[in-house]
């Protein structure tokens, strides 16, 4: 396992060491098979955010497929990297803080892509309200949720696990679960520990 001077996930310079080494260990290398089936089933584009979008593939076929995608990381060498990988599309990745970062027109959607098990479990309340916040009523909120009953995953990370149940009851307040089914695709940290699941954002609250 390769040492890095940060530890904290919490600080955009714990990415910065990784990327600029090219260990990536969570990036699959190309675009997950039930993206690709929600777009094909999509009735219409819709405004999509991808927070963490890391290496930014997803934000690629996004726009290749029509949609009109914003994809973002604090990190400067993941965007870095992500620009570099994905050529023209890059122009789709920006630099900017998830709890900060305001959307230039009303999304709907976001994708989900190991961005919620890539920061510790006391920041779990606060980006899902930041989704509920930036999702209105109606709008969805779809991709790939980690889970692992571990405790020793849930404290050692990332990425850090939480249980199905626990997830339910964080995202149920804010969403309706539409869909949950099996990832057929996994890489090989997450092979039977996630769901692809989309989320439809409630009135409530």
């Amino acid at each position: 396992m390769q040492k890095f001077p940060s530890k904290d996930p919490m600080q955009p310079g714990f990415w910065d060491q990784r990327f600029e080494a090219q260990f990536t260990p969570w990036d699959k290398g190309g675009v997950p098979q039930a993206l690709r089936d929600f777009v094909a089933k999509a009735a219409q584009p819709l405004v999509t955010l991808i927070p963490g979008c890391g290496i930014g593939y997803e934000a690629a076929f996004l726009a290749q497929s029509g949609w009109d995608v914003t994809a973002i990381d604090f990190s400067p060498a993941a965007v870095a990297s992500a620009k570099a990988a994905i050529g023209e599309w890059g122009q789709h990745v920006i630099q900017a803080d998830f709890f900060q970062y305001q959307p230039a027109h009303t999304l709907g959607l976001i994708y989900e892509r190991a961005f919620l098990c890539a920061l510790p479990a006391a920041m779990r309340p606060e980006i899902v309200q930041r989704w509920a916040a930036l999702l209105p009523a109606g709008a969805l909120l779809a991709g790939f949720f980690y889970t692992d009953n571990s405790p020793e995953r849930s404290l050692k990370g990332p990425p850090f696990s939480m249980s199905s149940d626990d997830l339910q009851a964080l995202i149920s307040p804010y969403f309706e679960l539409l869909e949950d089914s099996a990832v057929v695709d996994s890489i090989p940290v997450f092979i039977g520990k996630e769901r692809w699941q989309v989320w439809r954002r409630l009135a409530s609250r």
